[in-house]
């Protein structure tokens, strides 16, 4: 996880910022579960367009390559759940904030609440 986040700044300056993130829209509404991850389907609408999340996420591609990179190493075996918490834990470490061990073991959620987002989330305006 953390040789690609070293890389994700060279492409994109803010990327470690955005990544950071991550983990307070993924946790805050309804647990850390990579629900923000999923986009819209014909029966549910996804977290990455609710009000809080639209034209303020960003940096989607960064999680994309963790996963690459931990899907070549260990097949099925890690969670975007744990990826959001372990990427967004390099991106503080790797702009000078502390480091910390992380559990892993969560699960991805199969459904995502556009309308739990709107609600629990703070606005961008607050």
């Amino acid at each position: 996880v953390r040789d690609v986040m070293k890389k994700a700044p060279v492409k994109e300056p803010r990327s470690l910022a955005s990544v950071m993130r991550f983990q307070f829209h993924d946790c805050f509404v309804n647990g850390c579960d990579a629900s923000m991850l999923l986009d819209d389907t014909p029966t549910m609408l996804g977290e990455k367009l609710a009000l809080s999340n639209i034209n303020s996420l960003r940096s989607f591609e960064v999680v994309d390559r963790v996963k690459e990179a931990l899907e070549k190493a260990c097949p099925g075996v890690v969670s975007c759940a744990d990826i959001i918490i372990m990427a967004s834990r390099d991106a503080v470490a790797l702009t000078g904030g502390p480091d910390w061990e992380v559990k892993l073991g969560r699960l991805d959620s199969l459904t995502a609440s556009q309308e739990d987002s709107n609600n629990i989330m703070p606005s961008p305006s607050g």
